[in-house]
């Protein structure tokens, strides 16, 4: 029987590596030993970050949020029971969006709740 040696795909899967290495920063992206290396701490860091965006937004809404409810004479926790006890279903992400872009409205629901 024949010897199968893997050279094609040896050569293939470290390609696809340094392929992925491009633009690293000297040795990195042209050795395979230290492109391996910095593209899978980089791929971790991708994962974790994918999950720290969700964390990061919803933080960022509650602060534009918790602004715009100030500026009504509000605080954040008090507009977000309010809308709660009235029954409106607004996710936190529209809520942001309408105190930055229509503050008008956001007012009009700010005077909905303090009734």
């Amino acid at each position: 029987m024949a010897r199968v040696k893997g050279a094609m795909m040896t050569r293939k899967r470290r390609k696809k590596i340094l392929k992925m290495a491009k633009g690293y920063w000297g040795a990195k992206s042209k050795h395979f030993k230290m492109a391996n290396q910095a593209v899978m701490k980089s791929l971790t860091y991708a994962y974790v970050g994918r999950r720290l965006k969700k964390r990061d937004f919803r933080r960022l809404w509650i602060t534009r949020i918790s602004a715009a409810a100030k500026a009504n004479g509000m605080n954040y926790s008090r507009f977000m029971n309010g809308l709660k006890k009235a029954g409106i279903e607004i996710n936190r992400k529209m809520l942001a969006d309408m105190a930055q872009a229509n503050p008008e409205a956001f007012k009009a629901l700010v005077d909905k709740i303090a009734k």
